[in-house]
């Protein structure tokens, strides 16, 4: 049910509607920018973890967002920090009326009408136990509140302004309640849902993990992130999103996994595809080119042209910023 009517959704604005191409070439448009936004809201804290980045509270995101915008920065993924708000079982601050990512989300949606505003569903972030999930007294996770808490968030993310909804959980049945509950609440032919389908547990999560102040080990989301060494279980779980109503798939991380994202254009060839350079991968190439090891331009624009190649329309990287530039000069 929740698939019949959200396909306007897939190209309604005009960057999902590029998106549509899967030409291995690198243009702005293909690019989306990662921004953590504070709960401070003039705050602007670099990230020892992530070097050359910073947290910024969501009065101090147009100053930061407009020169890039004016570069051709097209999209945006919104994930929230708390340093001062509470965190707790659910969550509770995932979507608060302070929480930051409802006010970055309205703050950015006044000051660039046109831009693709794209909100990371999580509570991983916001939770006193740093799980995707809502715990069980045991230490397993509730699915059924879990996925209802994430449906519940998108819903206001929705109401806030977004463009896209990406859940991140890894949660079974967490894409179909979100469809779900974005139809019911008038956003069904509005809001797309860009899912976070093949996303394993991985090391190089690491400097993300420390820079959103996780509660968690680095490691300990083993029971719902993919394994490394599995393909199958990653096919499925691109095939269970699909069949729960997705209108996007994402792969994460990149460097490590270009065999399962090959694999997913080739299953779903007409579904718009993302991939996610995170954390670790970033510092890695950043710490390349500061040893002199390569120019760190040529670097990453091939690594990324090889995530086109193996079939990425969309890629989520922190150099966004950078490659803004060095495809203006290249061009």
């Amino acid at each position: 049910m929740a698939k019949r009517s959200t396909l306007f959704c897939s190209y309604r604005h005009q960057v999902l509607r590029n998106w549509q191409s899967t030409e291995a070439v690198l243009t702005k448009e293909n690019f989306v920018y990662p921004i953590l936004v504070h709960d401070k809201p003039d705050v602007e804290e670099p990230l020892e973890a992530l070097p050359a980045l910073t947290r910024y509270g969501c009065n101090r995101l147009e100053a930061h967002v407009g020169p890039l915008v004016d570069k051709g920065l097209t999209s945006v993924l919104i994930f929230g920090v708390l340093q001062n708000l509470s965190k707790d079982v659910r969550g509770s601050n995932a979507d608060s009326e302070n929480a930051p990512a409802m006010q970055a989300i309205r703050k950015l949606r006044s000051a660039f009408p046109n831009i693709l505003i794209i909100a990371d569903v999580c509570i991983c972030s916001y939770t006193s136990t740093g799980h995707c999930g809502i715990c069980c007294d045991n230490g397993d996770i509730d699915i059924d509140a879990s996925v209802k808490r994430l449906a519940e968030i998108s819903v206001n993310f929705a109401k806030a302004g977004c463009d896209v909804i990406a859940p991140s959980s890894m949660m079974d049945g967490r894409v179909a309640a979100i469809k779900s509950a974005l139809k019911e609440n008038g956003f069904g032919n509005k809001i797309p849902v860009l899912s976070y389908s093949a996303k394993f547990r991985s090391f190089f999560y690491g400097p993300f993990l420390e820079a959103t102040k996780s509660c968690l080990p680095k490691q300990d989301k083993k029971m719902y992130h993919l394994p490394p060494a599995s393909s199958g279980i990653a096919h499925r779980a691109l095939k269970r999103d699909i069949d729960e109503g997705a209108d996007m798939l994402m792969v994460k991380p990149s460097f490590a996994y270009t065999d399962i994202l090959r694999d997913a254009k080739t299953m779903f060839p007409d579904i718009p595809l993302a991939v996610y350079q995170v954390s670790g991968e970033y510092a890695m190439l950043l710490k390349g080119a500061e040893e002199g090891l390569y120019n760190l331009d040529d670097g990453v624009l091939e690594v990324m042209t090889g995530l086109r190649r193996a079939g990425a329309d969309i890629i989520i990287t922190y150099f966004a910023p950078y490659v803004l530039d060095w495809l203006s000069v290249k061009k």
